[in-house]
């Protein structure tokens, strides 16, 4: 089981190879095609656990591109992807991570939040293609916090701000 904030028991390829050798041909082409939040934008539609996920981390990102825009007074519709899936939940999960002053904090809620929604997609699925699909999305966002804990913090933060010093 994985449990967020865990390092990853191996990356997303591992995992990947690992149900190779057990998936069928099919399960494998699905689980080797996850929609990553850039693929969001193409319409399509996906099997109903991975269109759950998207349908929720794309509110997620349009309720901070609203929030975003309103705060530059501009229009958010350019910075908008259709989903036709609301919440207010998502909403305010959104104005609470905007308000944390901390960055890497307000990363974590996100990802807090979005591990939150793939635990709620599993629900009623033991080791089917669906968990195993959640499983491969979780992975990813465990893999994104070991960069950021590996990551050499005092490069990135003299990168950072050679960058807005104009250096």
């Amino acid at each position: 089981m994985l449990h967020f904030g865990i390092r990853p028991p191996f990356s997303s390829e591992g995992f990947l190879r690992r149900c190779s050798e057990f998936a069928p041909g099919e399960d494998q082409k699905v689980l080797n095609s996850l929609p990553q939040a850039q693929d969001y934008s193409r319409p399509k539609k996906f099997m109903p656990v991975i269109q759950g996920w998207v349908d929720f981390d794309t509110s997620l990102r349009n309720e901070l591109a609203k929030i975003r825009a309103s705060r530059k007074h501009i229009d958010p519709a350019p910075y908008l992807r259709h989903d036709g899936f609301t919440s207010s939940a998502i909403a305010h999960i959104a104005l609470a991570v905007h308000r944390n002053p901390s960055i890497v904090e307000a990363e974590r809620s996100l990802d807090e939040a979005r591990w939150q929604a793939l635990d709620e997609l599993t629900v009623g699925h033991y080791f089917d293609l669906d968990f195993l699909i959640i499983y491969a999305y979780k992975l990813i966002i465990l893999e994104r916090w070991e960069k950021i804990r590996a990551g050499d913090k005092e490069a990135l933060l003299n990168e950072t701000l050679a960058r807005i010093n104009g250096g």
